[in-house]
């Protein structure tokens, strides 16, 4: 079994000189699956002294962080959710300042500074406003992690140039560094740093022995010894282990459980009357059942017999069902509700009665271009919700899309998704490993770029594009192009020209939709779906695309012609001077 991240904290806050403690602090510890999902969180805040309520606002910023952050999707990265929560709490501390009598003097608002540490698997993500301090220790000495955010006036007079609740908007500090077993953070705020020495607080830590609220204590001491006259806070954090290969088991350790073994139908199997295969591949194999207790239609799938010893493709595997609970769209596919102890690691999901977009483009060979355009905004509806939860499909193709006889579209196999709040504590895949389908991977992930939603966008607009002509926008050569160089050579082949009646526009959009270059493609599909419904002007701009691509027919004849021109040319030159 993989071991946990685990630390050791020691805390300690006092008013010092002050008459009011105007310092918060918090740290938490989850257990997993947050531990290794959201990591563990310690937390500092230091309100302005020169208001009554800058202590409301550190412990506002504390505790609405503790409790926030763990409340978001588990599939954002910790970057995404740190700097939502963050920044909402500064909304709500400069809407509380913007309410109070001293609405437009921020020396008597709801304002605080604010540093975190985020500890997730073998990454430390430090976020700071303000001028409290996170360091690490290096040695005999700390080095400092957060810049001051304090503009000095004179070398007598200063102020805060940065801190939460003073404006609607706050620029938040970003930083990630690695790990290892026996790092030591320390977090401060600036009655302690600016009155202690470094090399004394790593003796402090050093001297108390493990004992870190000990250390803590006598850091604070020694401040106050020093003369500071603000209030005294720090925490001292020490990686005591960090994870061997990841961050959590996304199913609840499934991992613990041997894969399911291919079913006989008419058979029952934990709970579920097996009735008849639906699918079967090199990869899974796919059955309907229905649950005992409660009569639902299910769809079991369960990993490929030649797979089993594949531990990225039973990790992929197992993401599948946790990434689909937590997608709630129409056009995405549902998991199954889980209510029993399971004995062996498959896949539950909800029963969709449809068939796949490749047999639905076999029997339309010819669609009208409405029936495209709502099969595509129903796709685009499910993949955004992919992309507002930080995820990427990654594997966007006909067969992936189930399509049932009132037209409603469902997405479906999610062994390919790649969530960012996962990755960026274990990689799903090796150095260069693909995933998805090669006609429908966006040309950026062939040179080794990171997937993104504009990948998505490629494989969307692939599909409507073969929707519409039965063929692939850059023929065999899209998969075939695997450099910069190559991709920049690909040529559209307008869908045009097999639908001479397609609208100028339309074959605008799925230009855009599908260039190699994704930075000149759609950012979102929503665009794409709008401009498949609504003339573009700037879409059908003759001079966007070389004659070669507008009309491949003319450019050929034309070029036939000059071919013809020069040959006599030539051969009346020679007539003449033999």
């Amino acid at each position: 079994m993989a071991q946990d991240l685990t630390v050791s904290i020691g805390q300690h806050s006092e008013r010092g000189r002050k008459d009011a403690n105007q310092d918060f602090h918090g740290a938490l510890v989850p257990r997993q699956p947050d531990l290794g999902l959201k990591g563990i969180a310690v937390v500092l805040a230091d309100g302005i002294s020169s208001s009554a309520v800058g202590g409301i606002a550190s412990e506002t910023a504390v505790r609405t962080f503790l409790d926030d952050y763990y409340g978001t999707p588990d599939t954002w990265s910790v970057k995404t959710a740190a700097r939502r929560v963050v920044t909402a709490t500064n909304s709500w501390l400069h809407a509380e300042t913007r309410r109070s009598r001293d609405a437009y003097d921020r020396d008597k608002g709801y304002v605080t500074t604010f540093s975190a540490l985020i500890l997730k698997s073998r990454t430390a993500h430090v976020f700071h406003v303000g001028d409290a301090r996170i360091h690490r220790v290096v040695g005999r000495s700390l080095e400092r992690l957060t810049e001051d955010h304090r503009v000095f006036v004179s070398s007598q007079q200063s102020y805060l140039g940065r801190a939460l609740g003073v404006n609607a908007h706050v620029e938040i500090d970003h930083r990630c560094v690695p790990i290892e077993a026996g790092d030591v953070f320390v977090l401060t705020t600036d009655g302690v740093h600016e009155h202690v020495r470094a090399g004394a607080i790593v003796g402090a830590i050093t001297a108390a022995g493990g004992d870190l609220d000990r250390a803590a204590r006598a850091i604070a001491e020694a401040a106050y010894q020093a003369g500071s006259p603000d209030n005294l806070t720090l925490q001292i954090v020490r990686v005591d282990t960090v994870p061997d290969d990841g961050p959590v088991d996304l199913q609840a350790r499934l991992d613990d459980l041997a894969p399911a073994p291919l079913l006989e139908p008419p058979t029952t199997f934990d709970g579920y009357d097996v009735l008849r295969p639906l699918h079967a591949s090199s990869r899974s194999h796919v059955y309907l059942a229905t649950d005992t207790e409660t009569g639902a239609m299910v769809a079991l799938k369960v990993p490929s017999i030649d797979l089993r010893d594949d531990a990225a493709y039973l990790k992929r595997f197992m993401m599948e069902e946790w990434i689909a609970r937590r997608i709630d769209n129409l056009h995405v596919l549902k998991a199954h509700p889980q209510t029993r102890r399971r004995s062996h690691l498959y896949v539950a999901m909800a029963y969709f009665d449809g068939q796949t977009l490749s047999q639905w483009m076999h029997d339309h060979p010819a669609p009208e271009i409405e029936a495209v355009r709502r099969i595509v905004e129903q796709v685009a509806k499910g993949v955004h919700a992919f992309h507002r939860r930080e995820m990427v499909h990654q594997d966007l193709r006909p067969e992936n899309i189930l399509v049932d006889a009132s037209g409603t579209v469902r997405i479906i196999d999610f062994g390919s998704t790649k969530v960012a709040g996962v990755v960026e504590a274990e990689p799903m895949t090796g150095d260069g490993e693909m995933l998805g389908t090669l006609q429908y991977t966006a040309p950026e992930c062939f040179v080794g770029e990171a997937s993104s939603p504009r990948s998505d966008v490629f494989s969307v607009g692939v599909i409507a594009y073969q929707m519409l002509t039965g063929h692939l926008p850059y023929g065999a050569q899209g998969p075939r192009a695997r450099t910069r160089a190559s991709q920049r050579k690909l040529r559209y082949a307008p869908a045009r020209a097999v639908r001479p009646t397609l609208p100028p526009w339309v074959d605008g959009a799925l230009r855009k939709a599908v260039h190699p270059d994704s930075l000149k493609r759609y950012a979102v599909l929503s665009e794409f779906v709008h401009d498949l419904r609504h003339p573009n002007d700037a879409l059908t701009d003759a001079r966007r695309a070389p004659l070669l691509e507008r009309n491949p027919v003319l450019f050929w004849q034309m070029l036939s012609l000059l071919l013809a021109s020069a040959i006599a040319y030539l051969l009346i030159g020679a007539r003449l001077h033999p």
